[in-house]
């Protein structure tokens, strides 16, 4: 029962830091300074219905994406980028955790997969930033 109270405790303290951090950030204007380059994939049609780490389910036609370690309900800028330019870009809410691999630092949703025209390429270079809001 000890234990049980403990790790509540624990992750209750968690959470509440987590937000502030995310909200300081905000606050502050350096959650815009946050960018990635990297590859981004989307989401395949087995994981529609499915709960994302926010408990919320996966819908294709909403932009949001999963990534490692961004807060949940933080909003991102993906740019597509290809031979040094940037093409088009999309703004998507972070409601997933990724297990991002091989160069890979977001999945998007088919909606914002689309916007993005890399239906046909499954993986394309992108940069992504952290919009303040």
């Amino acid at each position: 029962m000890r234990a049980l109270a403990l790790t509540v405790a624990v992750v209750a303290a968690a959470v509440w830091l987590g937000c502030a951090t995310d909200a300081e950030a905000r606050r502050s204007g350096r959650a815009g300074s946050h960018v990635e380059t990297g590859e981004a994939s989307y989401y395949g049609p087995k994981f529609t219905g499915r709960r994302t780490a926010s408990g919320e389910r996966y819908d294709p036609r909403k932009f949001t994406a999963a990534h490692k370690t961004l807060p949940l309900g933080t909003l991102i800028r993906v740019t597509r980028t290809s031979g040094g330019k940037d093409g088009p870009s999309v703004e998507v809410r972070v409601n997933d955790r990724c297990g991002c691999t091989h160069g890979r630092i977001v999945d998007l949703s088919r909606a914002a997969a689309m916007r993005l025209h890399m239906l046909n390429d499954g993986v394309a270079s992108v940069r992504l930033e952290v919009v303040p809001r």
